[in-house]
């Protein structure tokens, strides 16, 4: 299973890089598939490669359902 992390762009690098940070973690990205963004944007970030640009609100919405389920610590059952 994979998982893309909406992440904020807070350093524009050169040769379509970026650094991205979201809850004090902040990784060096790719926007080759994005294209050039404003610092301070959100994006979906996979495997090193900004794959989507996100709207704040939508960014703010799916971390707040992140941070949800960190803090509620359930797991569902995995079916078998």
């Amino acid at each position: 299973m994979c998982l893309a992390v909406p992440m904020r762009v807070c350093e524009i690098l050169d040769r379509g890089r970026a650094v991205a940070e979201t809850d004090g973690a902040a990784i060096e990205v790719s926007l080759e598939l994005v294209g050039e963004v404003p610092l301070g944007t959100y994006i979906i970030v996979h495997a090193g490669f900004a794959i989507e640009v996100l709207d704040i609100e939508e960014a703010e919405k799916t971390l707040a359902v992140i941070d949800e389920l960190l803090a509620s610590g359930k797991e569902e059952p995995r079916s078998t």
